[in-house]
């Protein structure tokens, strides 16, 4: 509504990208899992499996970038920071959104062509019933880089984000204790519950690349549902989870 009365905010624009990215990622998750527990042959042998690739990557990565966005608004709304850049930054607030949008732009075009290398030299390979490790372990490390290095980055702003939230709140509250009113602190609140949306993002997302793992290992014994379930649950706990925590908060 916002959007077509051309009002939407910074942050108006980062919760309705980050809510359309993750309902999308969502059905993703749950559409791969179900064609690969009911359907796998067929799946792998026509054009879908290739279409949800490429949808994943840009899904995935766009997700991040908008939790990304959400942690540094927080980040530089709540803290408080007397050094030179944080001011700078705190000034110039609205221009970062743009910076991140475009390395998410970044992001995709160093994702997309290698998951496409990836996609044809398995095309190319003789398979059985299910996608195969074909390909030396160094080799399949470097390939995941490559396609995650944008998820990698974004990750690592967030967890520095993360961390210089704790740091300003531990001052505030060493401040606080000079003076010390009885009063509940506004300020106070503003950080426990920013500190509560990041810290639930970072456990949730390491829980994603856990997820992720497992997911990956399962090609190595594809004879093994149960992995592949096991990963898949956890891969959604990420975006289901973290949803309900910026809902509740």
């Amino acid at each position: 509504i916002d959007c077509v009365k051309k009002k939407l905010s910074m942050l108006g624009f980062i919760l309705t990208g980050l809510a359309i990215s993750r309902i999308c990622l969502i059905w993703i998750i749950i559409i791969d899992g179900l064609m690969h527990v009911f359907s796998e042959n067929m799946y792998y042998f026509s054009n879908l499996f290739e279409y949800l690739s490429y949808l994943w990557v840009i899904l995935n990565h766009s997700s991040i970038c908008f939790a990304t966005s959400l942690n540094i608004f927080y980040f530089l709304k709540i803290a408080n920071f007397s050094h030179y850049v944080f001011l700078w930054l705190k000034s110039t607030i609205n221009r970062i959104l743009p910076l991140l949008m475009g390395s998410l732009l970044i992001s995709w075009v160093i994702s997309i062509p290698q998951l496409a290398k990836n996609i044809n030299d398995e095309k190319m390979k003789p398979r059985n019933i299910t996608w195969q490790f074909n390909m030396q372990i160094s080799d399949f490390f470097v390939q995941q880089v490559a396609i995650n290095l944008g998820i990698v980055f974004f990750f690592t702003l967030s967890l520095i984000t993360c961390v210089l939230l704790i740091i300003s709140l531990w001052r505030h509250k060493r401040q606080m204790q000079f003076n010390a009113t009885g009063c509940r602190d506004p300020s106070m609140e503003a950080h426990v519950k920013a500190m509560k949306v990041l810290i639930s993002f970072i456990i949730l997302f390491i829980l994603y690349f856990v997820g992720y793992a497992i997911e990956i290992s399962y090609y190595a014994v594809p004879e093994n549902k149960l992995l592949f379930i096991s990963g898949m649950t956890t891969t959604a706990i990420y975006p289901c989870g973290h949803s309900f925590i910026l809902i509740w908060e």
